[in-house]
């Protein structure tokens, strides 16, 4: 799944850029270290305190986080998306982690069908050590938004390595039916 201009600025938009590296500003100790547009210590870049970065290298650690998530996206989800609604995604889970996107309740009415769910089922994660927090809130009405918004380019097809799924689902469906057909 490649991701529209229009998901990256979001992401810059709501990440914002810092070149130092700061405690993140939500959590009781300060953990993780961030820096650029967002990004934590992984395996492909590990932030330190003090450190400092490039505009150019922000830039390089962000398109790597979000194509991390659009893969984990990928892997996840198992209906079509519109390159809206997978911008709208990349953004949660970049923010939240594809660990959480993953065992979430939106995941599972998304590939369940109900898309009319997922802007209500983001406007919950709008907590940070248990505080609500006003960035969180507003960043997930902006979610809300992307996802629902029009997109003129063709839906992004849902990943073919879940057909089996989809399949044995339909014919789940249609088979536990009773009565003639």
């Amino acid at each position: 799944m490649k991701l529209s201009k229009e998901a990256i600025e979001h992401l810059k938009v709501w990440e914002g850029l810092r070149l130092t590296a700061y405690p993140d500003p939500g959590s009781r100790d300060g953990h993780p270290w961030t820096i650029g547009y967002g990004h934590t210590t992984d395996s492909f870049f590990a932030v330190r305190r003090g450190m400092t970065i490039t505009k150019e290298k922000a830039e390089e650690l962000l398109v790597h986080d979000a194509n991390e998530a659009a893969a984990a996206i990928s892997k996840l989800v198992t209906v079509a998306l519109t390159p809206n609604q997978l911008g709208a995604l990349v953004s949660f889970a970049y923010n939240v982690g594809n660990g959480a996107l993953a065992k979430s309740t939106l995941l599972r009415k998304l590939n369940a069908g109900q898309y009319t769910a997922v802007p209500s089922e983001l406007a919950k994660w709008n907590k940070n050590d248990g505080k609500v927090m006003r960035g969180l809130s507003n960043r997930r009405a902006a979610e809300e938004k992307l996802w629902l918004s029009q997109s003129t380019a063709e839906p992004v097809a849902a990943p073919s390595m879940h057909w089996i799924a989809v399949l044995i689902k339909a014919l789940v469906a249609v088979f536990s039916r009773k009565g003639p057909m």
